[in-house]
């Protein structure tokens, strides 16, 4: 599996991953090692009548968890399978529990702990799986670029819902991949992460109303304000990295003439 090079960094290199994005994705949806993971998963999806199943199968696990950038999670066998038994209608069970709300889509797309059987699950899953399996290629030659690809779904699929904002932000610190590129994007140090998240909360609501002139949900998933997010977050980084890459300069400088 190839990493997607865009040649440039910063904020041209967005706007140019922006123009190429469809046809990458659709290169990537015809990798090999990509379509054998969707098809193994498609055509054995319909055996897993039970999360512990489901589980017990590396290959349909590795997709299942991808789809939903939970890889990472893919040793915790015996805490995945809580998550997809968790009845999602409850709010006090598990996965309704956990700060993080990718284990709630997940739950809620398999369906194993609800009345609800999952409708196109193998589809949907298998999109998702290409969709993040094109921001990892990405990642590989630019994480500020994944992080903005991921930021820009994740900020896409919350339009609508009826949440409250102060819910939604306690998602957004939650969420540690979707956090950064709001942390990136107000210049927020890593300290901001040890202040209590009633305070944290107050930071990033505060934030958003000088950067982004609002700090509703209702606003900021709007395809302008939502750019304006990443194109802040990505000239942020891209300082950044300048700033940085000056000082390794000047070391190195000062090194040499000793």
């Amino acid at each position: 599996m190839s990493a997607i090079a865009i040649g440039i960094g910063g904020l041209a290199g967005w706007k140019t991953l922006q123009r190429t994005e469809a046809r990458q994705l659709e290169m990537v949806a015809k990798d090999p090692v990509v379509v054998r993971s969707t098809t193994y998963f498609k055509d054995n999806i319909v055996k897993a009548a039970k999360a512990e199943e489901l589980v017990k199968d590396y290959s349909l696990l590795n997709t299942a968890l991808s789809a939903f950038g939970l890889e990472g999670d893919i040793a915790n066998k015996a805490f995945i399978q809580k998550v997809l038994e968790s009845d999602t209608s409850d709010k006090s069970s598990l996965v309704n529990r956990l700060a993080d709300k990718r284990y709630l889509k997940l739950a809620e797309a398999f369906g194993f702990g609800s009345q609800t059987p999952a409708t196109d699950l193998a589809e949907t899953v298998s999109e998702a799986f290409v969709q993040r399996e094109y921001e990892k290629r990405v990642g590989e030659s630019d994480e500020n670029m994944r992080l903005a690809l991921n930021a820009t779904r994740e900020l896409k699929a919350i339009q609508g819902r009826s949440s409250t904002d102060k819910t939604l932000w306690y998602e957004v610190i939650g969420n540690q991949p979707l956090k950064k590129v709001f942390e990136g994007a107000f210049g927020f140090g890593s300290s901001y992460g040890n202040l209590p998240v009633e305070r944290q909360l107050e930071e990033f609501m505060g934030a958003a109303e000088r950067i982004l002139g609002s700090s509703s949900f209702k606003d900021i998933t709007t395809p302008e304000v939502t750019e304006k997010l990443m194109v802040t977050f990505m000239a942020r980084s891209q300082l950044t990295e300048s700033v940085a890459q000056n000082r390794y300069s000047a070391a190195l400088t000062l090194l040499t003439g000793l």
